[in-house]
């Protein structure tokens, strides 16, 4: 239940018992044909938070009734009810705010994930301050050869803003790359490749000394740009996965990268030479942008042959969105 805020400067009755005879609830108003016809000259207490404005009975006037036409449209939008907004099943309880069936539901969900995942591509392309950075590494190297090289490119233009050898951990080679990597990435609006495997091209990766673990590297405010995994939308590899919408169950509507075993391969080239990776991942968000990289063939929306679910209302796409994001 909602919290109910009570009214100012309006008597308040702590419990029903108190109230006194001649004032009602809208409620009580209405089961007797009747709706306010003055201001609340009460409010009671009601579920532990929240107040129920009371009226009095004798200023109440009668509620016109619906005529025909209003009745007809009240009867039809009951019945809609039941009825899946998207491909007409029935179900014999009320949908709910969507109004979808369970299938039509996930479908939905998961094209409100894909669609946003656009969205936040084309929010990257107009930033003129947004900027991709990439640690190249050669995925098949062990985690403790540590990165190649890296690189910053602009996003909106595709221009490269810097490019270098990575070095390697705790030399003045690296130092100097962290310096330049803060001064340059200070106030900018800073997009990572993936936050999947290989770790040996996380950004945070740079920060890594000689034998310590990944996980234990403490990027705190010095490197702001070192970490992404709470960046929502600024991450190449999750825009892809959402867009794309790949799932590892038929009613799951939380998309993920295709695990190996699926044989599908991922849109973007990891090698040692970090420029040319950053351009490939440019790209794509331009691809996933204007829509021109594909969804996969087996999204809920798409497999089950229903067409696209139509977010175009606004309080639709806001219930898809309920569904599953935060």
């Amino acid at each position: 239940m909602s919290y109910v805020p009570a009214l100012p400067d309006v008597t308040r009755y702590t419990w029903w018992g108190d109230v006194p005879e001649g004032l009602s609830t809208k409620t009580d108003l209405d089961g007797r044909g009747l709706k306010p016809g003055s201001p609340p000259v009460g409010q009671v207490l009601y579920h532990g938070n929240c107040y129920a404005p009371l009226y009095e009975d004798t200023q109440a006037v009668a509620k016109r009734p619906c005529s025909p036409a209003q009745r007809a449209v009240l009867d039809r939008a009951r019945t809609l009810q039941y009825e899946c907004r998207r491909c007409g099943a029935r179900r014999n309880r009320p949908l709910g705010r969507g109004r979808w069936c369970e299938p039509c539901g996930h479908a939905v969900a998961l094209f409100a994930v894909h669609a946003r995942a656009q969205e936040r591509a084309r929010q990257l392309l107009a930033d003129e301050d947004a900027v991709l950075l990439v640690v190249a590494a050669d995925p098949a190297a062990p985690a403790e050869k540590g990165p190649d090289s890296v690189a910053v490119l602009g996003i909106r233009d595709r221009r490269t803003l810097y490019a270098a050898e990575a070095g390697q951990d705790a030399t003045a080679q690296r130092a100097a790359v962290l310096d330049d990597l803060d001064a340059l990435l200070a106030e900018r609006t800073v997009v990572h490749e993936s936050h999947e495997t290989p770790a040996t091209r996380y950004p945070s990766r740079l920060l890594q000394t000689a034998g310590q673990h990944l996980l234990t590297v403490e990027m705190g405010e010095a490197h702001p740009w070192a970490t992404g995994r709470s960046r929502a939308g600024r991450v190449v590899g999750t825009l892809w996965a959402e867009w794309f919408a790949w799932t590892s169950h038929p009613t799951s509507y939380y998309p993920g990268t295709p695990w190996e075993s699926t044989g599908i391969a991922l849109p973007w080239h990891r090698s040692t030479a970090a420029e040319d990776d950053a351009r490939g991942l440019a790209a794509l968000l331009q691809q996933i942008a204007d829509g021109s990289t594909p969804a996969w063939p087996g999204a809920l929306w798409v497999a089950d042959r229903k067409g696209e679910p139509d977010l175009s209302d606004p309080r639709v796409r806001k219930a898809a969105e309920a569904m599953v994001i935060a």
